[in-house]
């Protein structure tokens, strides 16, 4: 028989939506910040500026949920990393063009992951979100393998099929039914990727399958592949689709849907990974430090409308300029 106390703990989990064996927090906290990763500039690009960059889309996807971002970059030392770690809320892996296994941007993802699983397993409750490029880290991070398989979805808006997993899924058990039901059958998720994760990949991990559960799945006609999964056990999300380019990226290429139902699923996305973020509790030690990390400290970049998709450089801190269109960082 179990004992009062065991009982008492799986209830308090229940209540709280929040995936065993990880405690919940008593209070919110309403001052979320959340890290997003820098990555590697590409080679060659004509706008790049610095070694690194963050497209300003994610950083607007966040704000648009009431979090603030702090920009993650390559170069740093563990204890750097770690220190940022123990300051932030949460953290969001971009998508991008980089070596999944051999990229600056890889090694930082897997630092904060392993710090990730091991806050977590501590009952210090923190999320992560992969987007994208994101995703595809995630799961080599996962599995210690690139299982990834090429399709044929390099610009082209999809609808989900969702999974019987997904109707108790964490991520989208509060999205309105009118909302679950335009991302079922209308194609509204842009997909910007020549890579992903193949169901049969997936199902042949064990790694992955345990770690794993699969909420929404595509297919590029020949292949199907995962297009939204969460954690059983952590509080990781991931998606291969682009939630943050409807509200604001403007490029006119195929993919890219602006209708009212791809915006609110990226608000709603949004909405619940920042929900998850105030479940943490980790700070700065002082306000001006606080205030040294964020973003807002960098300029951004207008690259124009055709370089949005690839490259927004990661300035270094200078006086922000009012005739710079706040595009990208």
């Amino acid at each position: 028989m179990s004992s009062p106390v065991a009982v008492l703990a799986v209830l308090a989990a229940c209540l709280c939506g929040v995936p065993l064996p990880v405690a919940c927090s008593d209070h919110l906290n309403y001052r979320p910040i959340i890290g997003v990763l820098a990555q590697e500039n590409i080679v060659g690009d004509p706008h790049a500026q610095g070694s690194s960059y963050i497209a300003a889309s994610y950083v607007k996807y966040l704000e648009s949920a009431g979090a603030r971002v702090v920009p993650i970059k390559i170069n740093r030392t563990d204890e750097e990393y770690e220190k940022i770690f123990n300051s932030i809320n949460g953290l969001l892996l971009p998508g991008g063009d980089v070596d999944l296994q051999t990229s600056q941007f890889s090694r930082l993802s897997k630092i904060f992951y392993d710090l990730a699983i091991k806050a977590n397993d501590a009952s210090d409750y923190f999320p992560i979100w992969g987007t994208c490029q994101g995703f595809q880290q995630m799961t080599v991070l996962t599995s210690n393998k690139n299982l990834l398989t090429l399709t044929d979805t390099k610009a082209v808006a999809l609808p989900l099929t969702f999974t019987p997993a997904s109707q108790n899924s964490r991520l989208f058990k509060a999205f309105p039914s009118g909302l679950l039901q335009s991302l079922s059958k209308d194609n509204i998720t842009s997909n910007f990727h020549s890579w992903s994760l193949s169901l049969q990949n997936y199902s042949r991990n064990a790694k992955l399958k345990s770690f794993y559960k699969v909420l929404t799945t595509n297919t590029d006609g020949r292949r199907e592949f995962i297009s939204t999964m969460e954690a059983n056990r952590y509080p990781f999300y991931a998606v291969q689709w682009h939630p943050e380019k409807s509200p604001f990226e403007w490029v006119d290429k195929p993919g890219m849907v602006h209708s009212a139902a791809s915006v609110r699923a990226s608000f709603y996305t949004a909405h619940f990974f920042v929900s998850e973020a105030m479940k943490n509790h980790h700070k700065f030690s002082s306000a001006s430090e606080e205030e040294r990390a964020l973003i807002y400290n960098y300029s951004p970049v207008f690259t124009g409308l055709d370089g949005l998709l690839t490259c927004q450089p990661l300035l270094p801190p200078s006086p922000p300029d009012p005739a710079v269109s706040p595009l990208v960082w």
